[in-house]
């Protein structure tokens, strides 16, 4: 009898795991490419795509739960049934549950009570006078990583899947850079509207938070990946995404690239192969940035024009001598393998320390050129960069207006509205008093704060944003640990690394961030298999 039981609990769980893998696909896979009308209502229907994947593998799992049930009581008096139940109990949920669980559960608590306290429930619950991104989408969210996580047995390949559908996501982006518009996209968007729209995700902007996730991943897995095809494919994936996001041409990718470049040598330079791809890999940008800027001047009427800070990098005299040093210096760094093979250099881990120090020395030189531009007034002193390191409201593309706004508006409501929020994507709402202010001055109706954490700030107050940062800083140092022995669940934590710094002046929209969400949920489960 008890043999037989088991071979039920066994087949159930592994029918949990083909939905979940199911899910994994669908997520990672189809809904990067999937749409329906065009631009018109990318939003909506990739939201409604993501809601409903999460509640049909919720409702698949509930159903394999439930027969499991119905079998042990029928069978074994439920005695599986009640050792299922105890995991809930308190004292054991304390020990079971991991950081992430808590700072998550604590997130979610804390955007429950927003909504329940707001002026504007229905709203807060929905997110319709937003982004969708209410409570409704955080719960699915939430739901979607505990099934993910303690249910399914992640295999790699899954995580495959997804540099696949980048692929042709950053391909089709970097075809209507080249204005070919294969999949008819832009037949019947407006002319002012061309350049601001790309591939299957809209916004360049919600593009780049897309292809930064892919551009994280693959640039983790081509500096670990031993010499052989797969390393390959994953140098493919890493130099299509950064093509993509030169010629997405929105700002919000410079923040992803620093993020990659400045934190990828502190967890590389442990060894030297690291610090020899680590070369490779910033050869290669700059020789994509080379790559664009050929192509640019030699196709100047097949090519839509370059924009923004990358226009500022092409437009460098010295740029041809920079590729040409970089490669060489990469060579250098194989060639000298040997002679730091296994020394102390490598086994200190003196590199990282000195890259910690650069990266240090960086910080405060930031640092230092916001100050002597805002404060000392000396921002013309940085020639085409002035307009990045000086804040005002027109910082950013209105992003300066809209923090102060957003701000201004967040400190004066109630002491409980500034504890908990105004509500989730309720950011509209509570900027409408300068409505009439932003349309005069931009045409604009602000319903956003461009700025993921302010975002989470000021709609669902500091603990729910200290709780948020916890919940990914937790993951990622998580996965980064359990990164040595697979370098999946690493890849995993600098897709969200460099997702999160793009996130500074970007938007959390349900067309880019649920991927974003289901990464981290992938990279812990692997972490989960290892333990």
């Amino acid at each position: 009898m008890m043999q037989y039981d088991g071979q039920a609990i066994a087949w159930g769980k592994r029918l949990v795991h083909i939905f979940c893998d199911l899910f994994l696909i669908a997520v990672l896979f189809v809904f990067p490419l999937y749409y329906k009308e065009f631009y018109f209502d990318i939003l909506p229907a990739k939201y409604q795509f993501y809601y409903l994947g999460v509640l049909a593998l919720a409702l698949g799992v509930l159903a394999v739960g439930i027969a499991l049930m119905i079998f042990d009581l029928s069978r074994s008096g439920g005695i599986y049934t009640k050792e299922f139940f105890s995991c809930f109990k308190l004292s054991r949920l304390k020990e079971t549950l991991t950081l992430p669980e808590k700072c998550l559960i604590v997130f979610l608590i804390v955007a429950l009570i927003s909504t329940v306290a707001s002026d504007y429930v229905y709203e807060s619950f929905w997110g319709n006078e937003g982004r969708f991104t209410g409570l409704f989408l955080l719960l699915i969210y939430g739901i979607s990583f505990w099934l993910v996580f303690r249910l399914s047995s992640l295999k790699e390949a899954v995580l495959e899947f997804f540099l696949v559908s980048s692929l042709f996501v950053c391909i089709f982006g970097i075809t209507d850079y080249f204005d070919l518009n294969l999949l008819h996209f832009k037949d019947y968007i407006a002319k002012e509207q061309y350049t601001i729209f790309t591939s299957t995700f809209g916004n360049i902007n919600t593009y780049t938070a897309f292809v930064s996730l892919s551009l994280g991943l693959s640039s983790l897995l081509f500096a670990l990946e031993k010499p052989g095809v797969k390393c390959l494919w994953h140098y493919v994936c890493m130099f299509v995404s950064m093509a993509a996001l030169v010629t997405g041409q929105s700002d919000n990718a410079y923040l992803a690239l620093a993020a990659m470049f400045g934190l990828l040598p502190l967890y590389l330079f442990k060894e030297w192969k690291g610090v020899k791809r680590y070369g490779v890999i910033v050869a290669t940008f700059f020789s994509v940035v080379l790559i664009v800027d050929w192509l640019s001047l030699n196709m100047q009427d097949r090519v839509l024009e370059l924009d923004g800070i990358f226009r500022v990098l092409v437009q460098f005299p010295g740029l041809t001598y920079i590729v040409i040093a970089f490669w060489l210096l990469a060579v250098v760094l194989y060639v000298g393998e040997r002679f730091v093979r296994n020394s102390a250099l490598e086994q200190k881990g003196k590199l990282q320390k000195a890259w910690g120090i650069f990266l240090l020395v960086l910080i405060l030189a930031v640092v230092f050129i916001l100050l002597d531009a805002n404060v000392f007034g000396n921002g013309e002193r940085y020639g085409a960069l002035k307009n990045y390191v000086i804040f005002s409201d027109d910082w950013g593309t209105h992003r300066g207006y809209i923090w102060r706004v957003g701000l201004k508006n967040y400190l004066s409501q109630s002491p409980l509205h500034i504890l908990f929020g105004f509500g989730p994507d309720t950011f509209g709402i509570l900027t409408k008093p300068d409505v009439i202010e932003s349309t005069r001055r931009y045409g604009e109706i602000f319903d956003s704060a461009h700025n993921e954490y302010l975002q989470y700030l000021v709609t669902i107050g500091p603990v729910g944003l200290a709780a948020y940062l916890g919940f990914l800083g937790t993951s990622v140092r998580t996965m980064l640990r359990k990164g040595r022995k697979n370098p999946y669940a690493a890849g995993c934590a600098f897709a969200a690394l460099c997702y999160g710094a793009q996130a500074f002046v970007n938007i959390n929209l349900p067309i880019a961030t649920p991927v974003m969400w289901t990464l981290v949920m992938a990279g812990l489960a692997v972490c989960r298999k290892m333990d």
